[in-house]
């Protein structure tokens, strides 16, 4: 048998473990893809899948144990933002979500703007 011809009895590294690395390679490759697809991301931000394989043989070299560690690395999710505004009532501060439209004003599509929420301020713990 040539170098490049291979038994059938021969497989990669990935599919030792009973198929176990690769099913790991997998279920990052997912997680990678699911990323990419998150529209709350960069989408030109780059996305990494890193195997590390550690052999650790025994004294006689006659077995040796191979750990596989499979991680990715994810495009973080983008900040969301809001604006409050400030103001001092007779409960003292406070902060009120600014909205894109004014309280009970109607938008081209035809639905009405809702009461701007409260931000809720804990005096005590």
């Amino acid at each position: 048998m040539s170098d490049t011809e291979r038994s059938p009895l021969e497989k990669s590294i990935m599919e030792m473990a009973r198929g176990g690395i690769q099913e790991m390679v997998d279920y990052e490759m997912g997680r990678i893809l699911a990323n990419i697809m998150d529209p709350n991301t960069k989408a030109t931000d780059k996305r990494k899948v890193k195997v590390e394989l550690e052999f650790a043989p025994d004294e006689y070299r006659q077995t040796v144990k191979v750990s596989a560690q499979v991680t990715s690395k994810l495009a973080v999710t983008s900040a969301v933002q809001t604006m409050l505004y400030m103001h001092v009532g007779k409960d003292g501060i406070g902060a009120t979500e600014m909205t894109a439209q004014i309280p009970g004003q109607t938008s081209i599509y035809d639905s009405e703007q809702g009461p701007a929420p409260v931000l809720r301020i804990i005096k005590s713990a």
